[in-house]
Formats: structure tokens, sequence, C-alpha cells
């Protein structure tokens, strides 16, 4: 439970209309700093998120001696440090919350010549580091981690990495990443199959500072030894953010929105998949691509959804998307399936057994399975829900009162400034009838 309790009071009998851009993109946002603190020159971003998950990985990369300026509405400037630039920090590297920071940040750390400590807040203390330590450790790092695998992590600097062949046991953009930046310090190749598509936003982020990444099919490899040049890069507006306002729009009454600049990049549409396949009013406008990554406007209207089973094969592309996801299936006429996500347990809930119990507090019967969900959509009624501090499960049960005949209290939703700073502001533009109540 975060230690200031906001909460989120959203009324019964709003919609939402009108044209919309949300933060920029976290996984992009991350990447940027990190790349363009090893780049050799300066690197300009625009868009960069200013939550807090973004502004830890920038925070870190201060601590380990790298200059950056801003964020300012957006832009930041990051003076790169070269490949063997970074320096060893005072103290440990205090990631908050965010997973992908630790995580990515194990790899492109694993091969420097200095000791270093990550540490994060309660629930980044409890999530699975193991995916990561344990084939870093077959590359030869040296990383020590707290009883049960989870964090703080302890790398110890001066290990000599070498280039592995490995396939992961299960889809993860996260694992993916950090061992191809660890692969940036490894003697020889290093190569990485996955099981199924994840994000690729490392792959493409690496050609665009000039590092070559061969992708052939589910596996990507690289050469360690290369240098990096600095780039601009133009955060195009997350997905994930956009992901509510898309589910908003098509479960309230008489909604019209226009989502502008959202990344669509292939291994993160999966949102924009389900939700057509459920019979939503999704229009894909203006496809461009600006630094390599797709963008588009995104239109949505108002649908009359239907229940469906998931395709397992589509989970990977839409995993930050689920929670809501289920509020959708909890609108939809019929059952929705969801199996093969036993991933969502381990994010910064539960996700799957937070999202089933306020669902059935709102009168929905949903019923958690250990790898998914199985919802009936029906009425909601309004209700008191616990978003434990979860970003995703706030805004989601937000746009769930959309639909609800009550008002619906949420409570403990800190955490959502660490992806979208600013969403009860945009949301109550839009029409969504939410009032912040700060403890």
């Amino acid at each position: 439970m975060s230690s200031n309790n906001i909460r989120f009071v959203v009324y019964p009998g709003g919609s939402l209309n009108g044209d919309l851009r949300v933060p920029g993109d976290k996984s992009i946002s991350h990447r940027a700093i990190m790349l363009g603190s090893l780049a050799e020159g300066t690197t300009q971003v625009s868009g960069f998120l200013e939550g807090e998950d973004s502004l830890a990985t920038l925070k870190a990369f201060r601590a380990l001696g790298v200059e950056i300026d801003g964020p300012e509405a957006g832009r930041v400037l990051i003076h790169g440090v070269g490949m063997h630039g970074l320096k060893a920090p005072q103290g440990p590297l205090d990631l908050g919350n965010s997973g992908t920071s630790i995580r990515l940040m194990a790899g492109l750390l694993a091969g420097q010549d200095f000791d270093v400590e990550m540490v994060g807040d309660a629930s980044l203390s409890k999530r699975p580091m193991r995916r990561v330590t344990e084939p870093l450790a077959l590359m030869g790092a040296n990383i020590d981690t707290a009883a049960g695998g989870t964090p703080p992590l302890y790398l110890h600097g001066g290990a000599r990495l070498k280039g592995i062949d490995y396939t992961l046991p299960m889809a993860s953009a996260q694992v993916k990443s950090c061992l191809l930046l660890a692969g940036l310090y490894a003697a020889g190749e290093t190569r990485v199959t996955e099981p199924a598509p994840t994000r690729d936003h490392t792959e493409r982020m690496l050609q665009g500072f000039g590092y070559h990444v061969l992708r052939d099919g589910a596996t990507a490899c690289l050469s360690g030894g290369g240098r990096l040049s600095a780039t601009a890069i133009d955060v195009p507006a997350d997905i994930s953010s956009a992901a509510f306002f898309m589910v908003g729009a098509a479960i309230a009454e008489n909604a019209d929105i226009l989502l502008e600049h959202v990344g669509v990049n292939p291994t993160r549409t999966g949102v924009i998949d389900i939700l057509r396949l459920m019979g939503a009013n999704i229009e894909v406008l203006h496809e461009h691509e600006v630094g390599g990554e797709p963008v588009a406007d995104i239109r949505v209207r108002s649908s009359a959804l239907k229940g469906v089973r998931i395709p397992e094969e589509w989970v990977p592309l839409a995993i930050d998307e689920f929670p809501a996801l289920f509020v959708a299936a909890a609108c939809a006429t019929g059952e929705t399936v969801l199996s093969g996500a036993a991933e969502l347990r381990v994010k910064e809930s539960d996700r799957i057994q937070v999202m089933a119990d306020g669902l059935v507090k709102m009168g929905i019967k949903a019923e958690a399975t250990p790898d998914g969900i199985v919802i009936q959509g029906g009425p909601m009624q309004g209700a008191e829900v616990d978003a434990h501090g979860d970003h995703r499960i706030a805004m989601s049960f937000a746009m769930a009162a959309l639909r609800a005949r009550g008002e619906v209290v949420i409570n403990d939703c800190a955490n959502v400034n660490t992806s979208f700073p600013g969403f009860v502001d945009l949301a109550a533009r839009a029409g969504l009838k939410i009032s912040n109540l700060d403890p």
C-alpha cells in the first residue's frame, strides 16, 4: 500500500469526447535515457514521459555520472559518456516502482568495472528477478539478489561477459532487452530467441543509435564491442496509456475520441486487435514513421461489445493493457476467456486477482484462473475498490465507472503518476466525472 492514499471518486453518467494526446511512451522513454547515456555525443529527446518510472531511470544515470538537462516540457538533452564512461554511484540506485528500469539496467550494468546496488519500493522489492539474473550469470555476470530472487540486486564489477545463445522460457521484452544490453559488453555474439513476439523497442532504438542488430524471425542477435552514436528521438504517445481511453470510449454512451500521435509498433497493438475482435469501432488513421517507430492517430467510438476467447498468441502483445481489457469484457455481452497470461500475477500487483476482486464488488461475475480470467459481462454497480498501489488497476476502474450505476471509489491511486501524470485532468477534460481526493 502506498503511504499517501490518494483516492479517485468517479461518478456515473460521463462520456469521452474530443481530441486527446496521452503522455509519451514509457518503454521508449526508458530506453532513450539508457542508450543516450552510452552514446557518443548529445542525444535530444522530445515527448519524454515525465512520470515517476522514467524519471527514476533518468536519476539513476545522473548518479552514474551522466549529465542530463531537463526534462522541460518533455524535452531532454543527454550528454553521452560513451560505452565505458559510466562512473560508480555514491550509493544504491533507487528505481522506485520501475520493473523495466531494474531489469534492463541489470544487463547494462553487468559488464561495468564497478560495483552497484539497485533497490526499489515495496512493490518492486517483491518482483521476480531470477528471469534476468540466471541468464546473466550464464554470460559471466556476478549478481546477488535478496532471498527469493527479488531486489535489491548487487552487481559486482569487473565481470568479463561472453555472448550466449539463449531461448527465453517465456515471452518477455524486459528479459530480451536485458540480455541484448548485456551483449553490448560481451565478447562474441549474443543471440536471444523468444517463444512469441514481444515489444521490439530495444532492437529498433539500438539501430537508431547506429548499432547493428540482426533480426531473423524470433531471434535477435548482436555482437559486443561496438559504439553508439547520439541521435534525436521523438517519443510517441504511449499506447498503454491510450488503452484506457480506447476502452472508455468503446464502453461509454455517445463517445467519440481521437487519440493523437500514438505509437503503433506492431509488437504493442494487441489491445487494438482484441478490442476489434470484441466488436469495437476503432480506426487507425494517418499512419507514418517517426525515428523508426510507427505512429498513428486512433479514433474510437461507442460500440456494442461481445465476449470473446482471447487468442493466447496475442497475450504478449497486450500484456500491460489487460486490466483495461477486463473492463471492456465486463461491459460486453457474453463471456470473455483469457488464458496463457500468468505473467499478470507478478506485475505491480497480482493483476488477475485484483481486477477479479474489484469487478466482483461491482456486481460482475469474474473468476480468476491460474493463468487468466473468465468474465461474464453484465450491468455494473457502484463500489469501493482497491488499486493496491497499481497504476493500471486504478485507471482501469476509473473507466469502468462510465458504465456503473453508482459512484466508484478507488483507493491507493498514488502510483498513477508512475506512468500517467495528469491522468485525472485529461480524463475530466474528455468528460469522465472524476475527482482526485488527497488524504
